[in-house]
C-alpha cells in the first residue's frame, strides 16, 4: 500500500469523528431554548466523571381538580408532558372566547383534533383553570368545552374550590388576579398563556391575544418536546466513545508502519 492510500485512509477513518465532535461543539448553543423561572439553588454533580454545577428549578407543585367530565384529575400525572395553561371563566364577555378560540388553535396545528387514534397525544396537555368555580361547574364547563369543539383528552377546563384555584394561579404559575367578590364584566384576571415543561417547570408566559406571541409559543412548545435532559448521554456519542480503542489500534498501527517504511535504508556497499 502507498503512503497516499495510507493517508487516505486515516483520513477516512478520523474525518467521521472528528466532524462529529466539530458539529457537536459548534451547534450546542445554537438553539435557543425557552428559559426556565424561578430558580431555587444550584447543586454539585458529577457527570461522565466531571463536576458541573447545575441549578436547581422551581417545579411546579401537585394539586386536585375536577375536569369538564366530571373526573378528579392530580397534576402530577402530566409529568412528562408539555403543558400550556390558561385562566378564564365560562360567563367573561371579554378576553376569554378570543383565548379559548386560541388555545384551539394551537390544539388544531398539532393535528389533535379527532385523530387521536392514529397519533401519540402523550406529549402535549392543555389546561384552563376556571377562575369562577362557584359558577363554572362541571356541566357548564362541559357545554363550554363542547361549544368550541375541545378534544377532552388532551384539554381539560378544571374548577374545584376557589381559594384552591387562586392559591395555585398566584403561588404556583405566580400570575396575578383580582377578584372584587364577584366574577363579572369587570373582573381583571389574565391574558397569559403558560408554557410547563415535562418537569413541571415554567418555561414561559405568552400574550394569548397576540399573533406574534402565540407563533412564539408554538415555537417553543416545538422545542419543548423536542428536549432532552442533558444529564442523558448522547446514544451516537456513546457508540462512538465504545469504538475509540479500535480507532487507536488503527491509528497506532498505521503510524508504525508509516515509521517503519519511510525508515532510511542502511547501505550495505563497502
Amino acid at each position: 500500500m502507498s503512503q497516499k492510500a495510507l493517508l487516505a485512509l486515516c483520513i477516512a477513518i478520523l474525518l467521521p469523528v472528528a466532524s462529529y465532535f466539530i458539529v457537536k461543539t459548534a451547534s450546542r448553543d445554537a438553539i435557543a431554548m425557552p428559559r426556565k423561572y424561578y430558580p431555587e439553588t444550584t447543586i454539585d454533580t458529577v457527570i461522565n466523571g466531571k463536576k458541573v454545577t447545575d441549578t436547581v428549578w422551581y417545579q411546579l407543585a401537585n394539586a386536585t381538580f375536577t375536569n369538564q367530565l366530571g373526573k378528579k384529575v392530580e397534576l402530577d400525572e402530566l409529568r412528562g408532558r408539555v403543558i400550556i395553561a390558561d385562566f378564564f371563566f365560562t360567563r367573561c364577555p371579554s378576553i376569554c372566547p378570543t383565548l379559548t378560540r386560541n388555545m384551539k388553535s394551537l390544539q388544531v396545528s398539532l393535528k389533535m383534533k379527532d385523530i387521536t387514534k392514529r397519533i401519540d397525544t402523550t406529549f402535549v396537555q392543555f389546561l384552563s383553570f376556571s377562575v369562577d368555580p362557584e359558577r363554572d361547574s362541571v356541566p357548564v364547563l362541559k357545554k363550554y368545552a363542547d361549544r368550541y369543539g375541545v378534544n377532552h383528552d388532551v384539554w381539560w377546563m378544571l374548577t374545584g374550590p376557589k381559594k384552591e384555584i387562586y392559591d395555585y394561579m398566584l403561588n404556583e404559575i405566580k400570575l396575578p388576579a383580582q377578584d372584587g367578590g364577584t366574577v363579572d364584566s369587570m373582573f381583571i384576571h389574565t391574558e397569559k398563556f403558560v408554557l410547563i415543561d415535562k418537569k413541571g417547570i415554567i418555561r414561559g408566559y405568552y400574550n394569548g391575544l397576540d399573533t406574534v406571541a402565540l407563533a412564539k409559543l408554538a415555537e417553543d412548545l416545538t422545542l419543548l418536546m423536542l428536549e432532552k435532559d442533558k444529564r442523558e448521554s448522547s446514544p451516537v456519542l456513546a457508540e462512538l466513545l465504545s469504538l475509540w480503542p479500535i480507532f487507536l489500534m488503527v491509528i497506532a498501527g498505521v503510524a508504525i508502519f508509516l515509521w517503519v517504511v519511510r525508515r532510511p535504508r542502511t547501505n550495505t556497499k563497502q
